[in-house]
């Protein structure tokens, strides 16, 4: 977990990028953006007819992450019955698809998750389900705030000026640096949303 802008997601890409699955997809999911009804037709699939503009059957994110990774942003947004039914497919490895009466497939993924509030406290909160926490926090991170590691920042300000001016230069022109005083600089903000 991570205050917003630590780059959990990244963190999420280079888990997947270095593991045995990186050859399958990587499939981040925004549990704050998108309402829960949505998520769950979204997340699950969902069948012909389960609802109204449900023309066709549809395989959710999971079943096209079959095989990679799930990166579950915002898990606290989560809505509880749908942490319940995600639940069942961290226990199980089955999906339900919405609308459906029976099991639909079984998935092999792994599931990377991300909160910008301790879960810990999103559990005594009852935001998040305390069995589903402890089945997705196997391996715990935290991403201390850009403020927190002052030492970072030449390391990131040097990489997004080689980026830019990769974009922006021709070939082979090179790339400038930052003046001690700069770097200085940047070290002193308090970098605010990170």
């Amino acid at each position: 977990f991570g205050e917003s802008g630590t780059g959990k997601e990244l963190v999420a890409q280079y888990i997947h990028q270095h593991s045995r699955r990186t050859g399958k997809r990587l499939v981040p999911v925004n549990c704050a953006a998108i309402p829960g009804a949505l998520l769950e037709s979204e997340m699950f699939g969902h069948k012909k007819g389960a609802f109204t503009g449900a023309d066709r059957d549809k395989p959710g994110l999971l079943e096209v992450a079959n095989g990679g990774t799930v990166f579950l942003d915002e898990l606290g947004e989560m809505p509880m019955p749908l942490q319940a039914k995600l639940l069942r497919v961290l226990q199980d490895g089955v999906v339900r698809r919405v609308g459906s009466e029976k099991q639909d497939a079984v998935v092999d993924v792994r599931f990377v998750s991300a909160t910008n509030r301790d879960p810990r406290e999103a559990v005594q909160n009852g935001l998040l389900r305390e069995d589903l926490f402890y089945r997705l926090c196997v391996v715990p991170i935290k991403l201390p705030p850009l403020r927190q590691r002052p030492e970072d920042i030449a390391l990131l300000a040097q990489a997004f000026l080689r980026r830019f001016w990769a974009r922006h230069r021709r070939p082979g022109t090179p790339v400038p640096a930052f003046t001690p005083e700069a770097i200085a600089f940047l070290q002193s903000r308090p970098w605010k949303g990170n």
